[in-house]
């Protein structure tokens, strides 16, 4: 049966939900960050507002084969240790150490939590959490995203699954919840709320992905792809201070599939080679960025072999042993499952044939990355009220499942400090009744509409982007002039989606994440622009900038103004709290 599309606003019920806590993103943090809020304060009234379904939303929705952050203080290791590693993995920062060193000292306690709550952990002969490298520790985690749901749920959270974040609600320079609409029952919700919580995970689409040049497969990248976002461009509309959006994520992965790659070259050893048979770290690369394993440099060796003429590049599986491909296949299974099918549809014994790799589409993600909003100690933002955790909160990389987690519950403290000091103001109805206008304008005017379609104006987004942005179709490069021509046309994108038109309501939230992807786009090509230097290779490789700037050792920053548009760049001091060569881990 077809969707009744409204002729006018009055046709749309609204639901106002009162509540003490609002958590926006119940994936990770956001389902640590409710467990705490409860575990601190039972009489709080916690609301997770989550676009999936909770139980299997966000980063971790299928499953991980690995926690890639743990302490292991029998071997000498230290949360100091710990940022120091974190630190020397970006070339040497900057990274907010006072946020990592907080978040590691949190960290054990956490994943020793998840064991509780009944997540397999696998354990050695000593029984000690297994090591796979100096801080990931191996897991059984296909059931990891359900198990940290129910918990959340078990504590008294009131979930509103299938709900999408649009807007921040606000009263003068304050959050006080945020807005929304629902995919299934096509609502528009108001979450009135004393703190709010952002944990809505990365940005993902913003750029062209290598596989959906010929699978067809529109979504086919690493990341989540319902992650698109919409934390960071709600916090930007709302005039939040972004931090490091520059610092993007982009990883290798297995061509063709983007399959996972850290689990065949760290769990089982198997390391890059070239077409010609050479070991790319050892032979080229060894001593490069100061610390060897630096994460942008893992990217950037495979891909600079392939630009001079040493390609196709490969992790050398045939290494193992026909067990340990039987235990690889079986840890795959934990994280990306599709994966093992995938080589099965090929034939491919990877005992025989290497497995061949390739970089993925860039990410804009501050649980790999220091890309996020920028915050306090508390994790409360530059915005009153409004708090970030996960993927969503920057300065502190390498976080992963572990930190992240950490983070929702570090911010779920900040937050219930601040909410005994605040008190609700009355609802802005003027404020709900704009909102809902701007957010049911694609699907009051109806697929009768002669504009564009979601789907059109996201492909023209990514193409701009992979074009001129620094995109895998350019081998990451970018320079000047192409970064102002990708602002040039995303403003004339931004323009147009008052064109967009929604068929139902599922391409209605369509409308409003390309929207979303635009808005962090824009930030994003300002960032690239302002750092005039080559700091990350491959992850931030400016080709008229090939070499580091000392003057531009520092965060930089970004506030937009919401009456006329205009982003403000900005820089931080970077301040190093830990002893030592920065570079070395």
């Amino acid at each position: 049966m077809a969707e009744k599309i409204p002729k006018s606003l009055n046709e749309i019920q609204t639901e106002v939900i009162a509540t003490d806590l609002l958590i926006i993103g119940g994936g990770n943090a956001g389902c640590f960050a409710a467990y705490e809020a409860k575990t601190k304060n039972p009489s709080l009234r916690v609301t997770i507002m989550e676009k999936a379904h909770i139980s299997r939303s966000g980063a971790t929705a299928a499953g991980m084969d690995a926690i890639n952050t743990f302490i292991r203080t029998d071997k000498g290791e230290t949360p100091e240790k710990l940022v120091k590693w974190s630190r020397a993995q970006v070339g040497g920062g900057p990274i907010r150490e006072d946020l990592a060193l907080s978040n590691a000292e949190l960290l054990n306690e956490t994943v020793e939590l998840l064991e509780e709550w009944g997540l397999p952990i696998v354990k050695d002969e000593d029984g000690h959490y297994k090591l796979r490298g100096r801080w990931d520790i191996s897991i059984q985690g296909e059931q990891l995203k359900p198990i940290m749901a129910e918990k959340a749920m078990e504590v008294g959270a009131q979930v509103f699954n299938r709900v999408v974040a649009t807007n921040l609600l606000m009263d003068g320079d304050r959050c006080v919840g945020a807005m929304g609409f629902g995919v299934r029952d096509g609502k528009f919700y108001v979450f009135h709320s004393k703190a709010t919580i952002v944990s809505t995970g990365g940005a993902c689409g913003i750029y062209k992905s290598p596989v959906t040049d010929y699978s067809g497969a529109h979504h086919q990248t690493w990341m989540c792809p319902f992650n698109v976002g919409t934390g960071y461009a709600i916090g930007i509309r709302g005039a939040a201070e972004m931090t490091s959006m520059e610092q993007r994520w982009i990883a290798i992965r297995t061509k063709d599939f983007c399959g996972p790659v850290d689990t065949i070259s760290v769990a089982f050893g198997c390391m890059i080679t070239n077409a010609k048979g050479e070991r790319v770290m050892e032979v080229r690369y060894k001593d490069v960025g100061g610390d060897k394993a630096a994460r942008f440099y893992r990217l950037n060796a495979p891909m600079t072999e392939w630009l001079e003429g040493r390609g196709p590049t490969y992790v050398d599986t045939t290494i193992l042993s026909s067990e340990e491909a039987k235990d690889l296949r079986e840890d795959l299974l934990n994280e990306r499952p599709s994966f093992v099918l995938f080589l099965a549809s090929r034939g491919h014994d990877i005992t025989k044939e290497p497995v061949e790799i390739y970089g993925s589409d860039p990410y804009i993600v501050g649980g790999h990355t220091g890309s996020g909003y920028w915050v306090d100690m508390k994790r409360m933002t530059t915005v009153p009220g409004l708090f970030a955790a996960g993927e969503t909160a920057g300065g502190n990389p390498n976080k992963f499942v572990g930190g992240c987690a950490v983070e929702g519950r570090l911010s779920a403290r900040g937050a219930v400090d601040y909410i005994e000091k605040t008190t609700l103001p009355p609802l802005d109805t003027k404020q709900v009744e704009k909102e809902k206008e701007r957010v049911f304008a694609p699907f009051i005017r109806g697929p009768e509409f002669d504009g564009v379609n979601p789907m059109e104006m996201e492909e023209r987004m990514q193409r701009l982007m992979d074009e001129y942005a620094g995109g895998i179709h350019q081998f990451y490069r970018m320079n000047e002039e192409r970064l102002d021509h990708a602002l040039k046309n995303i403003k004339m994108l931004q323009d147009q989606t008052k064109y967009l038109y929604a068929k139902d309501i599922h391409s209605l939230m369509s409308a409003h994440e390309v929207s979303d992807r635009l808005d962090v786009a824009e930030v994003l090509v300002h960032h690239l622009k302002y750092r005039k230097e080559t700091r990350w290779p491959g992850w931030q490789t400016r080709m008229d900038y090939p070499e580091v700037d000392p003057d531009m050792d520092c965060f930089v920053e970004s506030v937009r103004d919401p009456k006329t548009g205009e982003i403000k760049i900005f820089k931080r001091p970077f301040k190093q709290l830990i002893p030592g060569d920065r570079t070395k881990a």
